[in-house]
């Protein structure tokens, strides 16, 4: 009944920049601390290994300077001597980096807390949405909303937030450090930092356009290739190879061309922040050295301000290329977001329960259409005593299974009412009306599992007994007894490895 949509092309599918980029970030930050353990420990790792990182170029011009000074080889292991820097320099980076190793660990397991919860809540949720859903939207486009979409959403959460983070203490902690040793070199990131923002600025847009078509056309081709290869039988026995592999190379040229395109405006936003961020250090070390020349900074000094010019510059650098990553974390949770926030299939209000009946079935005056601008039934009455075997016939798009969903309630009418028992089916909750129906659909769908465990699917408290007085009646427990494992065989997906 579920149709697989070829282009892919629904409201899912825009190739817009993210709508709503604030409430995408405050949503995602609502997902970080619903973990406070892991919260608290990454951000206590994360100061603590960036605050002492920041004393090692402190250190090092302390070393380089007392070189200069010719103190270092004579106080070897005096307070103002080479190797006593060295040493503490080594400490400390030692430290920071074992911090480093801690934080990266716990972050794995935070982050892979967080998206399995957000995998569980979409799961849960595309479950509870009406089979309108279903026809609409292409299976390999939500397939890809629960793989490649959260574990992009995965691969920011693990990686770019700590970076950011560390970022910001690097740049902070690195601007204090240069002005407490030349102050006036600083007005030279006055120049290079607008420059920095209004190009970030002018290619973000690009940016957030490409990642989003990227998402888009990855869904389409998997949408494409989940279709063919489930019906490979069928496209083998019409010799159809070459057609659907055609076509396949069609979607996967344009992913792949929306990927590339993708990368290459990433490539362009990090290659110009790295060109600033070199312009900076360029101008840095003109003037240190004309201040060095007319003797108003010590050489260590120097060394010191070049190596905390590079951590300010570095992790805005680095934020700049991470922007690229978050846009398509954004862009994905957008993507995973906006199912969530689709309405699930609900009961109206007062529906009541029914766990019996009688299977006294009547539409009375029934409409319905699958769009308000084409009605497909109308006026539609009938009625179905209880016990009786009614078969419904007609040409194909005469409207048999749209009876049958009009039963299930897999959609509701436009006008008139369907009656079961005489209770109109509108009052009844959609959970108890279902059970109370046998429904064999055209397209067989098979789990992995044995064939019991496939056959008790609808009453799990079903005895191999009842099952097999079943299969009687329905002239294959003759077949099933002959397999090897008999009741006990496994099936593969979809079943195909049974007549």
């Amino acid at each position: 009944m579920a149709s697989v949509s070829l282009s892919g092309k629904s409201k899912f599918g825009s190739t817009q920049k993210p709508k709503k980029t604030k409430a995408t970030i405050l949503r995602l930050l609502s997902y970080l601390v619903k973990h406070p353990f892991y919260f608290i420990f990454a951000v206590l790792l994360t100061i603590s290994s960036s605050v002492l990182a920041l004393f090692g170029p402190k250190l090092s011009g302390k070393a380089i300077q007392a070189m200069a000074d010719g103190e270092g080889l004579v106080k070897f292991n005096g307070p103002d001597g080479v190797w006593y820097y060295v040493i503490l320099m080594i400490i400390v980076y030692l430290i920071s980096a074992i911090l480093s190793f801690i934080l990266n660990i716990v972050m794995v397991y935070y982050s892979q807390s967080i998206v399995k919860q957000m995998r569980k809540e979409l799961f849960d949720h595309i479950c509870l949405m009406p089979i309108s859903f279903f026809d609409k939207q292409s299976t390999g486009d939500i397939i890809s909303r629960l793989s490649y979409d959260i574990d992009t959403v995965n691969t920011s959460l693990s990686s770019d937030v700590v970076s950011i983070f560390n970022s910001i203490i690097t740049i902070v902690g690195s601007l204090v450090m240069m002005l407490s040793i030349k102050p006036i070199l600083v007005l030279i990131f006055a120049v290079t930092i607008p420059m920095s923002i209004i190009y970030t600025r002018v290619i973000q847009k690009r940016i957030r356009k490409t990642v989003r078509l990227r998402s888009k056309t990855l869904g389409e081709m998997n949408g494409y290739a989940e279709e063919m290869i489930t019906g490979l039988k069928t496209i083998k026995a019409y010799s159809n190879e070459e057609d659907i592999s055609k076509r396949f190379d069609e979607y996967n040229e344009v992913a792949s061309h929306a990927a590339c395109t993708a990368e290459k405006t990433m490539a362009w936003n990090f290659s110009g922040i790295n060109f600033i961020t070199n312009f900076s250090l360029a101008l840095i070390s003109i003037f240190s050295s004309i201040l060095y020349m007319n003797s108003n900074m010590l050489i260590g000094d120097i060394s010191s301000f070049v190596l905390y010019s590079r951590k300010f510059s570095g992790p805005i650098n680095e934020i700049a290329n991470i922007y690229s990553d978050i846009l398509s974390a954004l862009a994905a949770s957008e993507r995973v977001f906006e199912i969530l926030d689709l309405d699930i299939e609900k009961d109206n209000e007062g529906s009541i329960a029914v766990n019996d009946t009688f299977g006294e079935i009547e539409f009375r005056n029934v409409k319905f259409g699958y769009t308000k601008e084409k009605e497909i039934i109308h006026n539609l009455n009938l009625h179905v005593k209880p016990g009786a075997m009614v078969a419904i016939v007609g040409p194909t798009g005469a409207g048999k299974t749209t009876i049958i969903n009009l039963l299930m309630r897999f959609y509701d009418i436009n006008s008139g009412s369907v009656l079961l028992d005489g209770k109109d089916i509108a009052t009844i909750e959609k959970k108890s009306l279902r059970k109370l129906y046998s429904m064999v659909l055209q397209d067989t769908w098979l789990r992995n599992g044995t064939i019991y465990e496939n056959l008790v699917y609808s009453n799990p408290n079903a005895t191999l007994e009842d099952v097999k007085i079943a299969c009687r009646k329905a002239n294959i427990d003759d077949y099933i007894i002959s397999l090897e494992d008999g009741y006990n065989t496994v099936l593969n997906e979809g079943g195909s490895n049974i007549s």
